[in-house]
């Protein structure tokens, strides 16, 4: 996509928190089943719970980080807080489903789950939304707790609206990250470098705004 047409691009998600990168994963991200494009916008409400992310892949052995930040907080007319951090997650694996989690007719295939927190048999995780196929060979790829380094807060803003930025990293290897000692001002280039994972490999970004708000970026419809 050229860059005048990305919309990182357009809404200064690159410059604000990242330098351009070359796209190479492809992420998936969801709200109570309602999929997650750039520049959707959304309540508060909507975002309570943390949201489905799934990775497609072709090596479950592929791990990858994520992390959620706001770049507008605590208000886009004054961002000292830039970037608060609300979610890390490492060592997400790849799915084998090229479907972005829709479950296909290869009994190896594989879907990853960040909200899901142990391995575990299809037919044992409809609970979480998981579908039961009757084939025990079918296995759900998911987050073990101990990787999610920072639990998941959701967005709050009290002015404005915010851009809440979702950027996926490729690891190299499995490794130990820490938990900053705080959330505000966290620096998605600085924590890159520091743990020498290299460029983003995918990122998306949604708008928020608190329940009772109005106005919005051109062309936003804010969903509850």
């Amino acid at each position: 996509m050229p860059q005048g047409r990305d919309p990182l691009v357009l809404g200064q998600v690159i410059g604000d928190v990242l330098d351009p990168f070359t796209r190479s994963a492809a992420m998936r991200v969801m709200y109570n089943s309602k999929e997650i494009r750039n520049g959707t916008g959304l309540r508060q409400s909507a975002v309570v719970n943390k949201p489905r992310v799934e990775i497609e892949g072709h090596d479950r052995r592929q791990l990858y980080t994520l992390v959620m930040v706001d770049a507008d907080a605590p208000s886009p007319n004054s961002p000292t807080d830039r970037e608060y951090l609300h979610w890390l997650v490492t060592d997400i694996p790849e799915t084998l489903d090229a479907s972005y989690g829709g479950l296909s007719k290869d009994a190896d295939s594989f879907v990853c789950i960040i909200s899901v927190l142990v391995w575990a048999p299809l037919e044992d995780i409809s609970q979480h939304g998981g579908a039961s196929t009757g084939n025990r060979s079918r296995w759900m790829a998911v987050i073990p707790h101990r990787n999610e380094i920072v639990s998941y807060e959701s967005p709050h803003p009290t002015a404005g609206i915010h851009r809440i930025v979702l950027v996926l990293f490729r690891q190299e290897v499995q490794q130990t990250i820490y938990a900053p000692g705080w959330r505000q001002n966290f620096n998605t280039r600085d924590f890159s470098a520091f743990y020498r994972i290299g460029p983003p490999v995918a990122a998306i970004y949604f708008n928020c705004q608190r329940e009772n708000g109005c106005g919005g970026r051109r062309g936003t419809r804010f969903n509850r």
